[in-house]
């Protein structure tokens, strides 16, 4: 992992919104949020050149819509809102465009896992990543982010628009889920 000095994120705000200062202070974002980004998207899409792509789209609509970013949520919930909302829009497309039924997230998931070059699990992650990939949408990508990411409740509720009490049950959910996958 590379190591970036914290930021002040109100004042990278300024910057991103002053014309003078913009494209600098954006190299700035991308060097902070370019890698918990891309494995916010690879652990939603599970392919490495996807996700790649798709950070690129998150970082061009940030671009594209500074302006309209208000300061209500942290700079880093809003990225990870346009990634979450990439990965979702990038996974129906791609189950439309291989006429997948709307169920089919697994069978896709996991058809990325064994696909993917990048993939350097051995059966046992394998495994885990099987039964993730089991989970309906929210209860995967609540998982992934408390699990993974260690995110606090009150910033995925910011991130997906769910009360924490929802996002705690499907935690919850998810992890009884995977365990009775992994033990059977």
């Amino acid at each position: 992992m590379i190591y970036t000095a914290p930021i002040d994120e109100k004042e990278l705000v300024k910057q991103l919104q002053n014309k003078a200062t913009a494209a600098q202070a954006f190299d700035t974002l991308i060097k902070k949020y370019s890698q918990p980004v891309y494995w916010q998207i690879r652990k939603m899409v599970m392919n490495h050149d996807d996700a790649n792509d798709l950070v690129q789209n998150v970082f061009v609509k940030a671009w594209n819509n500074l302006h309209n970013f208000r300061g209500d949520a942290k700079l880093s919930t809003w990225l990870f809102k346009i990634a979450v909302n990439e990965s979702i829009n990038f996974i129906n497309k791609e189950k439309q465009r291989l006429q997948l039924s709307e169920d089919s997230d697994e069978d896709y998931l996991l058809n990325n896992i064994e696909a993917d070059e990048y993939f350097d699990g051995d059966e046992i992650q394998k495994e885990l990543q099987r039964a993730i990939a089991a989970l309906p949408e929210k209860q995967r990508l609540v998982f992934n982010m408390r699990y993974y990411d260690e995110m606090k409740y009150e910033e995925m509720s910011d991130i997906l628009g769910t009360s924490v009490g929802a996002l705690k049950a499907s935690y919850h959910h998810a992890v009884k889920k995977i365990t009775d996958a992994l033990l059977s």
